[in-house]
């Protein structure tokens, strides 16, 4: 956990340096000094096993009653979030947070909001079992597949060992990794296409970083890669009301008092698609999310034509929506 600002100061400028030697052994025109980074136009993918995870994760059965698959809360014309605050599992249960984008997963350090996982292969596991989303295990899924159609064939043809819980795993995370999103207009602009970006939108990326929202959303993925409180300068819990246990994040994990109402930050690429945001889906749109970050991350009140600067620039992160 970042304890102070002089500690979060210092690990960012680690990281902002290690990104810039990555950076520039992958991205050549990339502007050095910038704390964000463009996405890779590509990354390695094994195309059989994605195409595999690809049916698997808009397949059903991978719930316990059959009536949720994966994209049921990841749609890609929403930017892969959900369309709603919260989202429905099994049996029309509904989920205690907002489903975040299936995007760019592969370039996160951790995953849930609270960060329960390290990989996406730990990641799988826990809305798998969660009794509220897909309410079943690894082990039924394999015995429902198995019996299933085509499975057994097409696992063999991919996999050594078959139809196996590692296989569906491997096929399934190959699939998440597969879903990036580049050439957005802002990582042209970074690559040197200064035509990419208007006046009004380069105005919005400069008042982004002066007032220091690249403290938490720096990086490839434009945040995704560290955690921070939410209410840093004032109590949004209790401004909000009706606290749940979800709002207390990391704590649940952790038993950390210092980890309550701690978040992994989100990624901000595709944000104009993906409203309504935050963990408790609470901000409606873009300028309400935002407002809110501006007072209680930031501690200032900006105006309606500083939060329309913001807007302008974060409507430039949206990418190429990439299916294999």
């Amino acid at each position: 956990m970042f304890r102070s600002s002089s500690s979060i100061r210092a690990i960012l400028s680690l990281l902002a340096g290690f990104a810039a030697l990555c950076t520039r052994a992958t991205e050549p025109g990339a502007e050095a000094n910038e704390p964000v980074r463009p996405l890779p136009q590509h990354i390695a993918i094994d195309s059989a096993k994605a195409k595999l995870g690809a049916k698997l994760f808009f397949d059903p059965q991978l719930s316990g009653d059959n009536s949720v698959s994966c994209g049921s809360c990841h749609h890609f014309d929403h930017g892969g979030a959900d369309y709603g605050a919260h989202s429905n599992g099994v049996a029309g249960k509904v989920g205690g947070v907002n489903s975040p984008s299936i995007y760019n997963l592969a370039f996160d350090f951790r995953y849930n909001w609270n960060g329960a996982a390290e990989t996406l292969h730990e990641h799988l596991d826990l809305p798998m079992r969660n009794p509220v989303v897909m309410a079943t295990d690894f082990p039924k899924i394999v015995e429902k597949l198995k019996h299933s159609g085509d499975y057994p064939q097409q696992f063999s043809a991919v996999f050594h060992d078959g139809l196996t819980e590692q296989a569906v795993k491997d096929a399934l995370v190959e699939y998440e990794r597969s879903l990036i999103t580049p050439d957005c207009r802002f990582d042209q602009w970074l690559r040197g296409d200064k035509k990419a970006l208007n006046d009004r939108e380069i105005e919005g990326y400069h008042l982004f970083k002066s007032l220091g929202c690249t403290s938490c959303h720096q990086g490839v993925n434009i945040g995704g890669n560290l955690f921070q409180k939410f209410g840093v300068m004032g109590d949004y819990f209790t401004d909000r009301g009706n606290i749940t246990k979800a709002d207390f994040g990391r704590f649940n994990l952790t038993n950390d008092e210092r980890d309550r109402f701690v978040f992994r930050v989100p990624s901000l690429r595709n944000v104009a698609m993906t409203a309504p945001y935050f963990h408790d889906g609470s901000a409606a749109t873009l300028p309400d999310a935002v407002r809110i970050m501006a007072s209680y991350q930031l501690g200032r009140s900006i105006s309606e034509e500083e939060i329309s600067r913001i807007v302008a620039f974060l409507s430039t992160l949206t990418g190429e929506l990439r299916q294999p």
